[in-house]
């Protein structure tokens, strides 16, 4: 007998409510949840497909351990726990703990227990070999909002349902409906701000899915800082800024001053190719607009210099007078009690705090406690104290998402002990040692704690799982305190945290994610205080009195900095030096050799690496091809369709390539997340993208370099965006050679 069972999706940061269709323990079906008080029966394709995922015939459903001939046989969960337990300590015994590592992907993010057990088990463990997606793609806002508000977690979110002028820059949320900002419908949203008369403007080198159906102003990539301080020099050139304000609010406004009245808008044109008078024309909208603000993304993360931009985004909503108030940029309120003070103390523990470790290789800062997740390789071959020998990958296939992947792949067969935490095999961990199967999102309960303070409307929804978990999959967690378990002795804040497991399990009152999560929202905006507030919301009153979710506040509070900022006179720090130094990092010379610019770019029905498998994503074909502008492929003599080969100076790539005028000239965009080789064990993403080249598409972070000198060096994020590139006719005896290689 089927039955439907609300829950949402937890792909990515919208997290749309879903109606469940289950018959017994089978999901048979997915679709969007009619009543749910945000998402109101829209999903994406993604969402809806992943019902193909969950019961996916190449999904991992069962312990894996490696042959000594290299392929995989099955085994029992005490024997792979027994076996890694005993190469794990014994890794701990001979290189100490600061051999031990964790990556982990974008899903954990997205599974509370997941992401807050691993960060433990590191923790107390000691070891700095902790890593994440973040490090591709979102760790310079933690940075920027380090030096600019003492608070690393504070992210300002558009107010998405009040703003009258939004300039979107480098994001593209109709494709990615929205990140570091929950706000599902998000295209009604948008389209609603003009249907009241406001606007949309969309600052991006390529005509997005977004920028199509609102105003678009092309502009030269990696250029986005000086694009924000030609908009910041109109705003105190024209004195149209109101100082005492702002001075009030923020320190160092002198500094800031000077150092923007060098980046006039005559002066930037050359590097952004955007007209003075249009910048001119921003500038003036900004300020005189009441409701406005400005909203950027990956794109303004991934350049040279992408912390001082991602600041450079709230200097500018702050200068124009719409950071943290109604219609502007605004911060989003746990409701937490002492959660001020409680960032405070957080920023005192060195694992926590920005550079309060740098890595053994690079010397670059760790962000929230996790390394560079593109110097894993190297610390893995490079000798000496610390030297990464045994790693645990869950959720993530960094391969394929971080730069330089065959230099990881080679690495990671000179670890001592590499472990995956899974539903697929992929192409990391077709070198693992073991793979291990992994629930997923709705074989788990859950209440998405990283994701309360960025919802455009205060909600909560929490979930129980719908169905059990297929096969002997097993929440990440749960692993995690077994892990823990066999370490304790040798450590004794792994033991104590071990004693506190066994203590509470015979207590029958375990420590679990569902139990934080319940501390959480019972203390939080619309909790029910422990019952001092009668309406208030607990874990078990979302599930069983409001499964769809509910909306705790109308909309934003404004007012919020003098919770967010930590430092002692609470005002915003423009002018750290850190962030000062670079700005000399904005000057480039020209390479004649490599004269075009490389941008990566989001696919509608592709989520990274981990939904190529999936038969609804698939359909009509995929071509995995390089955009380029007719004036940029005509000179070379390229067609639609045409064999290119994409150079760098750090590697090279070929691929078919498609003409389009929806791109800015000198400019190529490449979808990332492909690259799939026949090593994992997902049939159709292997298949899927074939060309004459074969099958699986190509890993454009192949172009990218892993050099800790080519790296972001306040949140060492690689330089994945504006890369100068090359473009020409692939060979016939290139391509056979490719061929072959294949």
């Amino acid at each position: 007998m089927t039955q439907d069972k609300p829950t949402y999706c937890r792909i990515c940061e919208p997290l749309c409510g879903m109606i469940a269709t289950v018959d017994g323990d089978r999901l048979v079906s997915l679709r969007p949840d009619k009543d749910h008080p945000l998402s109101k029966g829209f999903a994406c394709p993604k969402g809806i497909a992943f019902a193909e995922i969950v019961n996916d015939p190449d999904r991992l459903r069962h312990p894996l351990r490696r042959r000594p001939d290299g392929d995989f046989e099955q085994i029992s969960w005490d024997t792979a726990l027994a076996e890694i337990s005993d190469r794990l300590r014994e890794v701990q015994r001979a290189r100490g703990s600061d051999a031990v590592g964790w990556y982990f992907g974008n899903p954990a993010t997205f599974s509370t227990g997941h992401v807050l057990w691993a960060a433990v088990f590191m923790n107390l463990l000691g070891t700095p070999h902790v890593y994440s997606a973040g490090s591709q793609d979102v760790n310079n806002r933690f940075v920027a909002s380090h030096f600019l508000y003492g608070n690393p977690v504070a992210a300002p979110i558009p107010d998405i349902n009040r703003v009258d002028y939004l300039m979107i820059i480098g994001a593209n949320p109709v494709v990615s409906h929205g990140s570091v900002m929950s706000s599902p419908r998000i295209r009604e949203g948008l389209n609603a701000i003009t249907g009241r008369g406001g606007t949309v403007l969309v600052v991006d080198p390529r005509h997005t899915e977004t920028a199509r159906e609102f105003d678009w102003l092309p502009i030269t990539p990696d250029t986005d800082a000086l694009f924000l301080l030609s908009l910041l020099q109109v705003m105190f050139d024209e004195g149209s800024v109101d100082e005492e304000r702002l001075r009030r609010r923020a320190r160092g406004v002198d500094d800031l001053k000077a150092m923007v009245a060098g980046y006039a808008p005559e002066v930037t044109a050359a590097r952004t190719d955007i007209p003075p008078e249009k910048v001119r024309e921003i500038a003036r909208a900004l300020v005189s607009t009441e409701r406005a603000t400005v909203y950027g993304r990956v794109g303004t993360s991934l350049g040279r210099t992408g912390t001082l931009t991602t600041a450079l985004l709230d200097m500018v909503n702050l200068v124009a007078g719409n950071l943290d108030v109604v219609g502007g940029s605004m911060f989003g309120d746990l409701g937490v009690p002492g959660q001020r003070l409680g960032v405070a103390a957080l920023q005192r523990i060195s694992s926590f705090a920005w550079a309060g470790r740098r890595s053994r290789v690079g010397n670059l800062p760790q962000v929230l406690g996790t390394a560079p997740a593109s110097l894993m390789a190297k610390e893995i071959t490079t000798p000496g104290k610390g030297q990464l020998r045994a790693l645990f990958v869950s959720a993530g296939n960094p391969v394929l998402s971080v730069p330089n992947g065959d230099e990881l792949r080679a690495a990671l067969d000179d670890l001592d002990l590499l472990v995956s935490l899974d539903i697929y095999r992929n192409e990391t961990n077709a070198h693992a040692d073991y793979i291990l199967p992994a629930t997923t999102m709705y074989e788990r309960e859950d209440f998405l704690l990283p994701f309360q303070a960025l919802f455009t409307t205060p909600f909560k929804q929490a979930t129980e799982a719908v169905i059990p978990p297929q096969g002997e999959a097993r929440e990440e967690w749960t692993v995690i305190n077994d892990l823990i378990g066999a370490l304790s002795r040798r450590n004794p804040l792994l033991g104590a945290f071990h004693l506190v497991n066994v203590v509470t399990r015979r207590l029958g009152r375990p420590v679990t994610p569902r139990v934080v999560s319940d501390l959480v929202i019972r203390m939080g905006l619309g909790g029910d205080r422990f019952g001092l507030r009668r309406d208030g919301v607990t874990y078990r009153k979302l599930v069983e009195r409001f499964p769809h979710g509910i909306v705790v506040a109308d909309g934003l509070a404004p007012g919020q900095l003098r919770k967010t900022v930590t430092f002692a006179d609470r005002r915003i720090r423009l002018a750290a030096p850190e962030l000062m130094d670079e700005v000399e990092r904005l000057t480039v010379d020209p390479d004649e050799q490599y004269p075009l610019r490389l941008i990566g770019m989001r696919e509608i029905r592709s989520e990274n690496s981990w939904q190529h498998n999936a038969p609804m994503l698939l359909r009509g074909g995929r071509s995995h091809a390089a955009r380029m502008h007719p004036d940029d492929a005509n000179p070379r003599g390229l067609g639609e369709g045409d064999l290119v080969t994409v150079a760098s100076r750090h590697g090279r790539i070929s691929l078919p390539v498609t003409i389009t005028e929806d791109i800015k000239p000198g400019v190529v965009a490449i979808p990332h997340g492909w690259g799939h080789n026949g090593s994992g064990g997902w049939t159709r993403a292997n298949a899927a993208a074939e060309n004459d080249l074969g099958a699986g598409g190509v890993n454009v972070n192949a172009l990218i370099s892993s050099d800790p000198a080519d790296l972001e060096r306040l949140a060492g994020m690689a330089n994945m965006t504006g890369v100068p590139i090359q473009v020409s006719a692939l060979t016939a005896d290139r391509a056979a050679d490719e061929m072959a290689d294949y």
